[in-house]
């Protein structure tokens, strides 16, 4: 379904046209004084420098053209002949696909030129709600699926194996998410890869501190022969503690670290009584990752680690040597990245160190080739912290340089700013330490259970599990509400009330709605309005049969037009990966449903056929805020 500014524009662009002027300055935006209109266009402005006019000649000349034409430039006088002065029956094509014999009402309620040569634009009631009846008939609320297929990678969560997830993995992790699933809804191949730090140092470091606390296991008996067990010898718990001692040990004892890098080397050269480590470690810490993801409501169709890439990186350092891309430099190989119109100078990109070690940007480029044999992407999104932005630099430009990835592929590195504590650094528990990730989890939804209390509104048992849901949406919502590359302050006060830009707001919305509905439902006796059934993109959603009706209030027209722009916003948070921008959408919405609700009697309403209007407006608001707290990745409960 086409978005409603781009069929306000093309009217535009067809007036300009038609008075002598170029299309182009037929450009539409939303009003930034929604006090005096809902559109406007500025091309009058820009115009008059090209056509040496006055703009507001140009304007008045090209108001007169709209007010003769219908939405798609017919004469008013013209399309009057098909029974109804105004309307034209091709301009239902832009409206519903599902639809387009229905013939449209005029587009403009008024018209009008202002000094200096501004153009303000008014909505008619008729055709605004004609365009919402086109928004129920989408499968997707009228979002078009303009992705087309094309795959899109997005490596994201980047956690590392052996340890818990703290704070510093929420941003990704949840960020990541939201970018995939807006993806998908648009019609991309969307996939998610974890991407695990699965084969570094750490793993020499763990090998090495086990080898010390277990001496007697068979793996550091070099004359056993046997079949290694197939029972991990530790649990997770002995596992999260066993690397921070022995990341600990490696800073003070030089000679531990000697051993641990020496095992690292082992491993990663195929060493069987390590390797057999190495997988125990992997299947303890994947159940562990996997559960703590879920409670994120975070999933990932690729786990795939830097151990894959092992296998592609001799083979991609002898090709860069050979090309006469990599050369030594200080011992280690490297690659110029640098180009002539860079701001400030970069260094190369090292390749290998002197020691012989690959490095993460090795790693990363043998993921790359990878990829690229199995998926063939259109574009690559890496999400992680600002800290990495040199790294990404040097290996999308190696990846280019070498071309092991086509020319026209995008790379993108999303940078994330830091989630910091009320004191502007970044967020700590009480002690001072790394604030595990379920342990914020749990404290969130505890905050929220506490304000479900206060109200005594439902059972221990309800108010629990109904916690959980809200608790999840206050921590997404608090982040995801924020510009991605901005730090952010973590306020678990501001974050879980009830009131305001936040996730429990949302959810309070669509719950307050959900009960209106039931209510309406209750109050229909056998016989009375039929109910239509319209895909939302998810579950069926029910509408009281007929149309929507032109706005009755100012409050009502504004939640309506707030209602149209769906389609816009979704298509542009995926376009400009802005997750903020969704999240504002629906914060708006909710208030204007909070103005509609609080200035109209809904179920009260003695007029059945403007009840039942009311019913499908708010079916579809209701809708239109659910399919969005799913592309964020949250849910809402029965009842707060």
């Amino acid at each position: 379904m086409r978005k409603i500014i781009d069929l306000i524009a093309e009217q535009m662009r067809a007036a300009f046209e038609s008075c002598g002027y170029a299309a182009d300055y037929g450009r539409v935006t939303l009003s930034n004084r929604p006090d005096l209109c809902e559109y406007q266009c500025n091309g009058a402005m820009a115009a008059a420098k090209a056509y040496h006019k006055k703009p507001i000649e140009i304007a008045n000349e090209v108001v007169a053209a709209l007010k003769g034409q219908t939405p798609c430039g017919e004469t008013a006088e013209n399309a009057a002949g098909s029974g109804a002065a105004g309307v034209c029956a091709n301009c239902a094509a832009g409206i519903s696909s599902s639809d387009a014999e229905t013939a449209m009402p005029a587009m403009f309620e008024s018209v009008e030129a202002v000094m200096p040569g501004f153009i303000n634009l008014k909505l008619s009631g008729e055709y605004l709600a004609a365009y919402l009846d086109g928004m129920r008939g989408e499968d997707k609320l009228g979002v078009e699926e303009t992705g087309g297929g094309k795959t899109i990678i997005v490596d994201y969560g980047g956690a590392n194996v052996a340890k818990p997830l703290h704070v510093g993995h929420l941003r990704t992790a949840i960020i990541g998410e939201c970018i995939k699933r807006m993806g998908n809804y648009l019609g991309y191949h969307m996939i998610g890869d974890v991407h695990l730090g699965d084969w570094g140092l750490q793993m020499g470091l763990i090998i090495e501190e086990l080898r010390d606390r277990k001496p007697e296991l068979p793996y550091f008996d070099e004359t056993f022969t046997g079949e290694y067990p197939q029972e991990a010898p530790f649990t997770i718990s002995e596992l999260e503690q066993i690397y921070p001692a022995a990341s600990a040990r490696s800073k003070e004892d030089e000679a531990f670290k000697t051993r641990a890098q020496e095992a690292t080397f082992k491993l990663q050269n195929g060493y069987a009584p390590f390797t057999a480590i190495w997988r125990h470690i992997m299947n303890v810490s994947l159940a562990d990752l996997k559960k703590n993801y879920a409670n994120l409501n975070v999933t990932f169709d690729l786990w795939k680690g830097e151990s894959d890439a092992q296998p592609y990186i001799p083979g991609l350092i002898e090709d860069l040597q050979k090309r006469g891309l990599a050369y030594e430099s200080e011992g280690a190989l490297v690659v110029d990245i640098a180009l002539p119109d860079d701001p400030k100078e970069l260094p190369p990109c090292i390749i290998r160190k002197s020691d012989g070690a690959a490095l993460y940007a090795t790693s990363d480029l043998g993921t790359i080739i990878e990829r690229e044999r199995d998926y063939a992407p259109e574009e690559y999104i890496y999400i992680t912290d600002k800290r990495q932005e040199l790294h990404f630099i040097q290996v999308f430009r190696v990846a280019k340089k070498a071309g092991y990835v086509k020319p026209e592929t995008k790379m993108t590195h999303m940078m994330c700013g830091t989630m910091n504590g009320k004191d502007g650094k970044p967020f700590k528990t009480r002690a001072g330490g790394v604030m595990r990730l379920e342990n914020l989890i749990r404290e969130i939804g505890e905050a929220v259970y506490d304000r479900i209390m206060e109200n005594r509104t439902m059972d221990e048992e309800e108010a629990r599990k109904a916690s959980q849901i809200i608790g999840l949406a206050a921590l997404k919502y608090g982040d995801l509400s924020n510009q991605v590359s901005k730090d952010y302050v973590f306020d678990i006060d501001r974050f879980t009330s009830f009131e305001g830009n936040t996730g429990p707001y949302i959810l309070y919305t669509i719950v307050r709605i959900k009960s209106i509905l039931a209510k309406y439902e209750e109050s229909l006796a056998a016989g009375q309005p039929q109910m239509d059934t319209a895909s939302a993109g998810k579950a069926a959603q029910t509408y009281p049969s007929g149309n929507m009706r032109p706005a009755g209030s100012a409050e009502e027209k504004s939640l309506m037009l707030k209602l149209a722009a769906y389609n816009d916003v979704a298509e542009t948070a995926f376009a400009e990966k802005a997750p903020h921008k969704l999240c504002q959408f629906i914060y708006e919405l909710s208030d204007a449903f909070g103005s509609f609700y609080n200035t109209t009697m809904i179920l009260k309403e003695e007029d059945e056929e403007k009840k039942a209007a009311y019913i499908r407006l708010i079916c579809l608001v209701k809708d239109v805020l659910e399919s969005c707290i799913h592309l964020l990745g949250f849910e809402a409960p029965e009842r707060m």
